[in-house]
């Protein structure tokens, strides 16, 4: 691999020396050839930087350079005051960038230089490499009036990978990870629907306590979105929120992801890197397919939650933790307990508590709630230009069986904000809601053929049985109470608003009820 040399000139400038830069020793030739002095200190191309007011001696220091290596650049920084931090940072900051693509790192193992320069400049060097921003490994060479003679060395590399040392995050990483918080913050878990205040009064019981959850549930129900209410309603609710997917990544990655690694732990691993486990210190952790997990990862985990330390991969120290674990799945773990692929320890570790999501086909009377809430996101993106939804449209809405759940419902929504203009009828619906006898098994026979031939008559689908149903116990009810809407709703135990969305897409009226 090659080797890249990052420093700042210590050729000084034009003018009066600053206040900070000691006069150098006589016979002292400076920390840049000091380091290239030494016989390890072989690089294949060094870059030298410095301000406008330093560029004429630098180009000096250059020539000097060009003896021991092939390649010596000089990069002239347009910044004035090299005391400003911020002015600093964003100089470097695109040169960071500049260097990346100019010295690939795969190819190029980079060296900064930390002894040449002023304070604030060293100190972003510092900044940079301990983010991640800049991979390169950071040089120290010692003054020569405290080198000792003979001298075992006079460079030293630093090394700030020390525990207690204040760690500095990738800004990328943690911009990522805020923006994911801030989206699913003001979500709420939506439905007047029995099956869901049941769930919200379960949400609330478990979420007072500190045990593990498990949530169980189809694809698409919202199992990250009840792992985001058990958090906030928590006394951790001021605490970070982590969501990491376990179905998504490699075994080895997913290791990583989970736990971090210390710098060199394999190949790529430039720095050190905190695992989800340490960011939602203090916090809950919803590990979401949680079933997909490998059974060394199993393992691991199990020690986790054990004994509340872990141990980053590739390293040695143990690091004490106080996170609260959600975990998630779509699959049988019970099952999979018994088949021997889920470890039986682990899944008892994680079952303190069980929620389970209901499927959007167990709470038909949602639907509507749901299209407004995602129709409100068509009107912030189409800058207040909504849409209606005709009567018959809203009919194959509730007759659809909704596979994806609420997660297919939104995309229905959200297509529709792209293709229609005013309304959407049943033309503009996805041809498997708009044409259920697209589903019919292969052979002609549609669900209803199918339960005739079987048993002699004719079997609805659930799905039209459950709207034929809720359409006749809201005609009962309103016969029942003249017309009168919230008295209906009432014994109905919905919402007023609900059940007039209702009376629209089953085309009653108070008036008309019976």
């Amino acid at each position: 691999m090659n080797r890249l040399l990052l420093t700042w000139s210590d050729a000084g400038t034009l003018g009066p020396a600053p206040a900070h830069q000691g006069r150098r020793p006589e016979g002292d030739r400076g920390p840049v050839l000091r380091l290239l002095d030494q016989e390890e200190s072989r690089y294949d191309a060094i870059v030298v930087l410095t301000i406008p007011a330093g560029e004429a001696p630098s180009r000096a220091l250059v020539e000097r350079a060009r003896a021991r290596a092939p390649r010596a650049l000089l990069r002239v920084v347009d910044v004035d005051d090299p005391s400003d931090h911020a002015k600093l940072f964003r100089a470097l900051g695109k040169l960071s960038a500049q260097l990346k693509r100019a010295f690939p790192p795969a190819a190029w193992a980079t060296d900064v230089l930390l002894s040449a320069g002023t304070p604030q400049a060293q100190t972003l060097w510092v900044i940079l490499v301990q983010a991640g921003i800049l991979p390169a490994r950071m040089l120290q060479v010692i003054p020569a009036a405290f080198v000792p003679h003979p001298h075992p060395r006079p460079v030293r590399e630093v090394r700030l990978d020390i525990e207690g040392f204040p760690e500095i995050r990738a800004l990328r990483e943690e911009v990522v990870r805020l923006r994911a918080e801030a989206r699913t913050r003001d979500v709420v878990l939506v439905g007047e629907s029995e099956p869901m205040r049941l769930l919200r009064a379960r949400i609330a019981r478990v979420a007072a306590t500190d045990v593990p959850v498990l949530i169980l549930g189809e694809t698409g129900t919202g199992k990250e979105l009840a792992a985001r209410a058990i958090h906030e309603h928590s006394p951790r609710g001021r605490g970070p929120f982590v969501a990491e997917n376990c179905g998504v990544f490699a075994e080895g990655v997913l290791a990583s992801e989970l736990f971090g690694h210390e710098a060199g732990a394999f190949t790529g691993a430039a720095g050190r890197r905190r695992g989800v486990f340490e960011q939602a210190h203090g916090g809950t952790l919803f590990l979401d397919e949680i079933g997909e997990l490998s059974p060394r990862v199993q393992a691991s985990l199990l020690r986790v939650l054990q004994d509340g330390t872990l141990r980053r991969v590739g390293g040695e120290a143990k690091i004490e933790l106080d996170v609260r674990v959600l975990a998630a799945t779509h699959r049988d773990l019970a099952a999979m307990v018994a088949q021997g692929t889920f470890r039986e320890d682990l899944y008892y570790r994680l079952r303190g508590a069980i929620i389970e999501v209901p499927p959007l086909r167990a709470r038909g009377g949602d639907i509507e709630i749901l299209i407004d809430a995602f129709l409100g996101e068509v009107r912030a993106r189409r800058k207040g230009r909504g849409l209606e939804v005709t009567r018959e449209a809203l009919r194959r809405l509730h007759q659809h069986a909704w596979p994806g759940n609420v997660r297919e419902l939104r995309a229905e929504v959200l297509r529709w904000g792209v293709f229609c203009d005013l309304a959407v009828d049943v033309g503009d619906l996805a041809p498997e809601i708009a044409e259920p006898a697209a589903r019919r098994p292969a052979g002609g026979a549609d669900a209803r053929g199918a339960g005739a031939e079987a048993g002699g008559e004719d079997v609805a689908p659930l799905a039209e049985a459950v709207a034929s149903a809720e359409r006749a116990a809201i005609g009962r009810a309103l016969r029942v109470h003249r017309g009168n809407i919230s008295r209906a709703a009432r014994a109905l135990a919905i919402d007023r608003n609900t059940l007039k969305r209702k009376m629209a897409a089953y085309g009653l009226r108070g008036d008309e009820a019976a």
